[in-house]
């Protein structure tokens, strides 16, 4: 049983940290993105999609 419980924590952590890392990344690369469309709202409207098509 203890193994049991020291497997699964251990597996959630791990997905946590996945899940955290996903999430990061995915918001680094849409702020970048629109960062570098900068104040054209042409750019910004071609960026913001090209983001959402990645994932």
């Amino acid at each position: 049983m203890d193994y049991f419980i020291v497997a699964s924590i251990s597996l959630a952590g791990l997905y946590f940290h996945w899940w955290l890392y996903v999430r990061i990344k995915r918001w680094m690369d849409r702020d970048l993105a629109l960062s570098l469309a900068a104040d054209s709202p042409a750019k910004r409207n071609y960026a913001a999609p090209q983001t959402q098509f990645r994932r």
